[in-house]
């Protein structure tokens, strides 16, 4: 679970989450941003990053400015998310030139002081650590992302590309769409049917336990995946939520590498 107190940034006091299991490693730095801290307007007040909502984009990007600020980081990398597969991978000796727009819903890196940036609004975001490899992912997961088990691609790439073990991977998933919330009435026409042992009562999903199921399968020991357990849309004093607003911004979750000394 992350911490019922959340940190306030030393360099902007800018307040974030923190997974109690991703904190006690010395090679990772992350932070799961609420909806507070930035400076975009009603109805994207105030932390927004998304450019594709209505807001003005210079708010957005002084956002972000705080974002990569707060974390540290030399660079702050984000996707077009398309709620599909695509990944994109980030190698030290094969760093590809990042544009913004590149269309993905998962990033993995070896490289230190880059930022890994999920944006969200009920969806979730997946942070995998292998504190072997020293090497990180970070994956966007909405229901299209469970119905192609992109969890399940973002591990089969760290093991290919950096010879990572399923046992040694760390996940935490973020605050999103809890299962007191996420009602489906079209799920018949939508999900597919391994969906079905996770509906809670008629047309509600547990999301978060079919994320959960995803990396099990993949590997990963059920020790190593922890569950914010907070739904955003019953929260949306602290977080974004399409499902409760509608028109509304987006909230980051961004994990990072930092180098051993």
């Amino acid at each position: 679970m992350i911490s019922n107190k959340y940190t306030i940034s030393k360099r902007s006091k800018v307040p974030y989450y923190r997974f109690s299991s991703l904190s006690e490693q010395t090679r990772l730095i992350h932070g799961i941003f609420s909806r507070h801290g930035g400076v975009s307007k009603s109805p994207y007040d105030t932390l927004n990053v998304g450019f594709n909502v209505g807001d003005h984009p210079e708010n957005v990007g002084k956002n972000l400015e705080i974002i990569q600020e707060v974390m540290g980081a030399k660079d702050l990398i984000f996707m077009n998310q398309v709620h599909g597969q695509n990944i994109l991978i980030l190698k030290h000796e094969e760093l590809p030139d990042i544009q913004c727009g590149v269309k993905a819903d998962a990033m993995i890196t070896n490289i230190p002081h880059i930022g890994l940036m999920v944006k969200q609004a009920d969806c979730q975001a997946v942070i995998l650590f292998d504190p072997q490899k020293n090497v990180l992912a970070n994956a966007h997961c909405g229901w299209r992302g469970n119905a192609v088990n992109i969890l399940d691609a973002v591990v089969q790439k760290m093991k290919l590309d950096f010879g990572c073990r399923e046992s040694d991977l760390i996940a935490a998933i973020s605050p999103s769409l809890g299962p007191c919330c996420a009602e489906f009435m079209t799920h018949k026409e939508i999900f597919p049917q391994d969906f079905r042992p996770f509906m809670l009562r008629e047309s509600y999903f547990n999301l978060w336990e079919m994320s959960r199921m995803q990396l099990l399968n993949a590997g990963l020991p059920k020790e190593n995946i922890e569950i914010a357990g907070i739904c955003s849309k019953c929260h949306t004093d602290i977080f974004y939520s399409y499902r409760a607003e509608g028109t509304t911004g987006r909230s980051a979750t961004v994990a990072m590498l930092i180098p051993e000394y």
